[in-house]
């Protein structure tokens, strides 16, 4: 599935600030390679339904196995100091390290032995996991994936030189420190590094198991064929706390949501939900919502934020005309898209923006092949559409009650006929500062 950056900005999945990222909020890496593997997944949605089901199928037996994987303790210091390991400049060590060698080793390199010590304990510490690990997996063989992971590590810890490994650190003896330095310095570099990656892609796959598990995540049902579907129930974004969830379907045949409601209503985050949902189900990590169910599609699209560019001496419109356009070329390929807009022209007036707005979906209702969401504040041009058949009309209801807003967050049918910015206005107070200064002289 195609996206491009401005997508992905704004289904929040990656943010400058790191900690209101949709990305960071499901990394649950053990070690900063494992991340950097996550984020890879993350970054490239998959594109066939096949490698989707096999990743599923994957994390399921990852999440079967988690309390194993717990319980290690490989943690991001052990990739760390393996990683230091090999970029340190020891005193030489010698390759056979008898109690004389052994002695003046340590007599006259105290403190290179120390950090070698230290480094060697965790080199078996990680070895032994990984042996733990593949004898947990090796019953799952009959999954190609997991059959892969199982026999490399199986293969990189089969030396004879490690099979004396089934001692418990701290090591006790400074010769076996020495000896097993020289071996994974000298004879281990290229095997052990080709482990910590294996590891590193095993803690991406730890923690898309974890974060299915902790946002109560489901794998979506998946839709051979040409036509476009998005059927989902009980769906939240996955970073509130006590979410309302929502359910919508879309097919061909009504394949254009016409959303209105009042500001702070919820359509940005319902539009950013259904596009989080799209986007991790292509990535085969499981979707936030009780049930879904959905095509293959070639590529999401959004125009959720869009900026003026003061350099270039772009207007916000004309920005927004470009996303637009942008947009249409791609559809009208035949292929199979999701296309989210939220707020069409807000960098015009009124009269323009409704009859920019009545084009665009006019237009995009014909594409039958593609699903579109598009919210808009200009509920008037909603009774011209009411022809289409397949425009599908929702709205968020907002309550007023002694002018305090009441939010439902819960999709209706129909088209929403708020008007709440003069109560908003009148609410935070501009109303009361602006008549004391038609009261007073300046």
């Amino acid at each position: 599935m195609q996206v491009d950056k401005i997508t992905l900005q704004d289904i929040g999945l990656f943010d400058s600030k790191e900690n209101i990222s949709v990305a960071s909020h499901l990394n649950f890496c053990k070690t900063n390679g494992g991340k950097i593997d996550f984020e890879h997944f993350l970054s490239h949605p998959l594109a066939s339904i096949k490698a989707i089901q096999n990743r599923q199928d994957t994390i399921a037996i990852f999440i079967k196995k988690k309390a194993q994987l717990d319980a290690m303790t490989i943690t991001n210091g052990t990739s760390l100091v393996i990683e230091k390991f090999f970029e340190s400049a020891f005193a030489a060590i010698p390759k056979q390290a008898g109690w004389i060698e052994t002695y003046w080793y340590t007599f006259w390199n105290k403190s290179d032995f120390a950090v070698l010590k230290y480094s060697v304990e965790h080199l078996v510490n990680f070895i032994l996991n990984l042996k733990a690990w593949a004898a947990i997996f090796e019953n799952e063989t009959h999954h190609s994936t997991i059959n892969e992971f199982v026999e490399k590590i199986k293969k990189g810890t089969a030396h004879t030189a490690l099979a004396h490994l089934q001692i418990e650190v701290p090591i006790k003896s400074d010769a076996a420190i020495l000896q097993l330095g020289y071996f994974f310095a000298h004879q281990y570099k290229t095997q052990t590094k080709l482990l910590l990656s294996y590891f590193y892609e095993i803690d991406a796959y730890y923690s898309m198991a974890c974060a299915f598990e902790n946002y109560q995540f489901s794998f979506p049902e998946w839709a051979e064929g040409n036509q476009a579907i998005f059927d989902v129930q009980e769906a939240s974004h996955p970073l509130l706390t006590n979410p309302i969830s929502n359910q919508l379907s879309l097919v061909n045949k009504s394949n254009l949501l016409f959303l209105t409601g009042a500001n702070m209503a919820g359509k940005s985050t319902f539009i950013k939900t259904t596009g989080i949902v799209v986007y991790l189900a292509h990535v085969g990590m499981g979707v936030p919502a009780k049930k879904a169910r959905l095509s293959l599609f070639d590529g999401l699209i959004t125009n959720l934020t869009i900026a003026d560019n003061v350099v270039k001496g772009e207007s916000y419109f004309f920005n927004e005309v470009q996303r637009i356009k942008n947009t249409i070329e791609k559809v009208i390929d035949g292929k199979k898209y999701f296309v989210l807009i939220d707020e069409l022209f807000k960098g015009t007036n009124i009269q323009d923006a409704m009859k920019c707005s009545t084009a665009v979906i006019e237009g995009l209702q014909h594409i039958s092949n593609s699903l579109f969401i598009i919210s808009t504040h200009l509920y008037e041009i909603s009774e011209g559409l009411e022809k289409y058949t397949n425009i599908q009309f929702r709205y968020f209801e907002t309550e007023v009650h002694q002018k305090e807003l009441i939010f439902h967050y819960q999709l209706k049918e129909g088209v929403s006929q708020d008007r709440l910015g003069y109560l908003i206005l009148e609410r935070e107070g501009v109303v009361d500062l602006l008549d004391k200064i038609s009261k007073t002289k300046y």
